[in-house]
């Protein structure tokens, strides 16, 4: 099954997609994880994207596109695929019909307000990248990883300027991608402000 997860900055694609990759046995493909191994790893790519996602802008369409379709040429895309975070533009959309057949397209639907506490209350731990948040998943010591022990941070990204910079450019760049799936027969909406066992369970029904 190959899906395309749609949908703003902290409707909680990552957390969905993380359950469907293990329901599913299809490999969960995240252009953000990519970029933060190739900052995290220092590579060419990683210095050119540090800064602009820092400031919540996009990286320019042909470096995310080699990129993602390097990635679905790998073997464990082979018998599907979660594509979050991409396709981004038109562009991006055009040139993913080239590379691949989408079943379906999930559209995460959610307000600006529920975005802005979800992700202005999140904290990683740097050296393992694991997520807690300081309202639905706290660390058991307040500012400290539950594993290494080592201080928590706040993502540039995640801080509230950042956010809705991140939120003018989706919705200028992203949201014609609505209608561009739309039109093709393949967006299916789904309510994001549930629990992720709610919206799994309707995510079932909805790809049956």
């Amino acid at each position: 099954m190959n899906l395309i997860f749609l949908g703003p900055p902290g409707a909680g694609k990552g957390t969905i997609a993380a359950i469907v990759k293990d329901a599913y046995k299809i490999p969960h493909i995240s252009t953000g994880d990519l970029f933060r191994a190739n900052i995290k790893n220092e590579t060419e790519l990683g210095k050119m994207v540090k800064e602009i996602l820092a400031s919540g802008n996009l990286v320019p369409d042909e470096v995310t596109i080699k990129m993602v379709e390097n990635r679905l040429g790998e073997s464990d895309a082979k018998s599907g695929y979660i594509l979050d975070g991409f396709p981004r533009t038109i562009a991006q959309a055009d040139a993913l019909s080239q590379m691949s057949l989408v079943d379906h397209v999930i559209n995460f639907v959610i307000d600006r307000e529920t975005i802005l506490k979800r992700l202005s209350g999140r904290r990683v731990c740097k050296s393992t990248g694991r997520t807690y948040h300081i309202l639905y998943n706290p660390p058991k010591v307040e500012g400290i990883d539950d594993e290494t022990g080592e201080p928590l941070i706040q993502r540039d990204d995640d801080k509230e300027e950042a956010i809705l910079n991140r939120l003018d450019v989706y919705e200028k760049s992203t949201a014609p991608l609505i209608n561009y799936y739309k039109e093709k027969g393949l967006l299916i909406d789904l309510d994001a402000s549930k629990s992720p066992e709610e919206i799994f369970e309707e995510f079932k029904k909805v790809v049956k």
